[in-house]
């Protein structure tokens, strides 16, 4: 592997900052949504506990996935230079 930049390497760790915290956000709201329903609708403890479990694994499984996605895009994403067209002669649709 050749060296990076310090734009480079500046550019990986603000994108793994920003996926670890999207991540976190993410799972904050899943927790809170399915755990925080036993809470709402006053259901015993021991469903609510299960509610509570649910909610921690459900949260796990959106923190690890949003994590995964946020950085297997990143080095797709970030090529070096523009993007050339698909055909020569043509501009991208996207330009």
């Amino acid at each position: 592997m050749g060296t990076r930049s310090r734009a480079e390497r500046d550019a990986i760790t603000i994108e793994i900052g920003y996926a670890l915290v999207s991540a976190l956000l993410a799972a904050a709201v899943v927790f809170g949504a399915i755990s925080g329903s036993g809470y709402a609708l006053e259901l015993p403890h021991p469903l609510r506990r299960v509610l509570m479990l649910l909610g921690g694994g459900c949260a796990l499984v959106v923190f690890v996935w949003r994590t995964m996605h946020v950085l297997w895009r990143f080095p797709r994403a970030a090529g070096r230079g523009p993007r050339q067209p698909s055909q020569p002669g043509r501009t991208s649709p996207d330009s």
